[in-house]
């Protein structure tokens, strides 16, 4: 579960979120839609932990994380720009952050294989394509590369 409550974000003296609550239970899809400069990103950057609230706070599983570090809160995020590596084959892309977890190999490679079957491929999912890398894959393919 995550629940955003009274955020507030300031760049300057430019409010870019305010007063924003949301709650996203546990298992649910949740999906901020809306026009550019809306706020989308500011949102989830401040789930992250990239940006702090100037108030407000940001509750996962009921825990306050409002001023836990990145890197302790285990949430990833994709942007529009697919940082994908481009010496990296699709299969080493996704399992590059199981990696860097310190995932046990088997598991890692286990888990990364059935994110490729899930969200890469469902139609397709051979091992060429997996082990194609990001530039020969089709455009839409990096937007369903899980991080």
């Amino acid at each position: 579960m995550i629940q955003l409550q009274d955020i507030v974000v300031k760049f300057g003296d430019f409010e870019a979120l305010h007063n924003i609550n949301v709650h996203v239970a546990e298992g649910e899809f949740f999906t901020f839609l809306g026009p550019s400069g809306c706020g989308k990103t500011t949102t989830l950057r401040t789930i992250t932990g990239f940006i702090e609230p100037v108030s407000g706070t940001v509750h996962m599983k009921g825990n306050d994380i409002t001023h836990v570090p990145i890197e302790k809160r285990n949430i990833g995020i994709v942007f529009q720009s697919y940082a994908l590596f481009p010496t990296m084959t699709v299969h080493d892309n996704i399992a590059f952050g199981l990696k860097i977890k310190k995932m046990k190999r088997p598991r890692s490679r286990r888990r990364s294989n059935r994110s490729h079957e899930r969200w890469i491929s469902p139609t397709n999912s051979s091992p060429r394509r997996s082990a194609s890398f990001p530039a020969v894959s089709s455009s839409a393919s990096p937007s369903r590369v899980p991080w």
